[in-house]
Parts: structure tokens; sequence; C-alpha cells
């Protein structure tokens, strides 16, 4: 099975983007990794996401919705969770649904 079919990188609504930081090692997600982000589907409790938080620089993290509010959190408690309060913009790009780590050299 090739990469494009196993993640279905070729199709329209699939992107790869390479993950600057440790924010999300607790998940798998380490610094320099290509993750796979679907925008075709909508994101649920509890999945990683990419995400625009008041027009920033795009931040992959996992969502939270609970009672009516939304969290963005890290996977590193050295980052701290971003309540969306009213009033913010958060657009979600995708959800991740795999990543990948280079191990040999470059």
């Amino acid at each position: 099975m090739s990469l494009d079919e196993l993640a279905e990188v070729r199709a329209p609504h699939v992107y790869l983007a390479k993950i600057l930081g440790d924010s999300m090692i607790g998940a798998g997600i380490f610094d320099k990794d290509l993750i796979v982000v679907d925008r075709s589907r909508t994101a649920e409790h509890g999945e990683i996401v990419v995400a625009v938080l008041n027009n920033s620089e795009p931040i992959c993290k996992r969502l939270f919705m609970m009672g009516g509010g939304v969290k963005l959190q890290s996977e590193d408690s050295a980052y701290p969770s971003k309540h969306i309060l009213e009033g913010d913009n958060l657009v979600i790009w995708g959800v991740v649904n795999y990543s990948l780590r280079r191990h040999g050299k470059a």
C-alpha cells in the first residue's frame, strides 16, 4: 500500500503540514513531524486539529468542546491551553489523521 492510498494524500481535501515546536509531544507529534490534515471532516470533541485563532499563525492542538465552551489544548503541560472566548475568531482548518516522522539522515 502506498502512502497516497493510506493517507489519501492526493485527495483535494487533504494536505500535509510541518510541525514546528513540541507542544503536542504527549500525542506523539514531535518537532519537524509532518501531519496529514483532512479539511473535509468536521472536528469532534477530543480530536487533534489545525486551527487559526484570531487570524494568528495556524496551530495544532487537541479540541475540547464542553458545556458550550471550546478549548484548544496542548499535549505538553509547559504550554497553556487556549480557551476560546466570546468574540474570538476560531477557524478549524482540518482534522489531523496521521503524523509522519523522518528517522533516517536528511
